[in-house]
């Protein structure tokens, strides 16, 4: 992350997130984008500064959380879900990436006689990035 830019780095499996944020030197957040959800959702809300924005698009270690809905109208926050973009976003998104302006992380390739390996590295979810079947032509 950190040579994608990242000021810093704070991984999710960090047993107290809110004191890593604070030696950080950024106790609060504006926002926190979650493709994993499960236990550590209440924690995540609360490491939202007041109008702050907690996205999800996954809920790979739960679906199902608790949430104390004090959390989200004392501190004015709004909660999204993102699953399907809207029609023009894939365009704009290539558009960015035509021009240099975002470049899409790899995390690895795999030729399509590899599938199980590569679902195999997905699932053991030490990547960053996105995994890629290559084709190779297949119609």
């Amino acid at each position: 992350m950190r040579a994608c830019g990242a000021e810093q780095v704070i991984g999710r499996d960090t047993p107290d997130l809110a004191a890593a944020l604070a030696e950080a030197g950024a106790p609060e957040v504006d926002v926190v984008a979650d493709v994993v959800g499960g236990a550590r959702f209440p924690e995540l809300l609360a490491l939202l500064r007041r109008g702050g924005r907690y996205t999800c698009a996954g809920a790979i270690a739960g679906p199902i959380v608790p949430l104390d809905l004090r959390t989200m109208y004392l501190h004015d926050l709004s909660l999204l879900g993102a699953t399907v973009p809207p029609v023009h976003a894939f365009g704009e998104l290539v558009g960015l990436i035509a021009r240099g302006r975002l470049r899409p992380l790899l995390a690895a390739t795999f030729p399509l006689e590899r599938f199980r390996e590569a679902q195999e590295a997905f699932i053991a979810k030490r990547h960053v990035g996105n995994i890629v079947i290559d084709l190779g032509g297949a119609a």
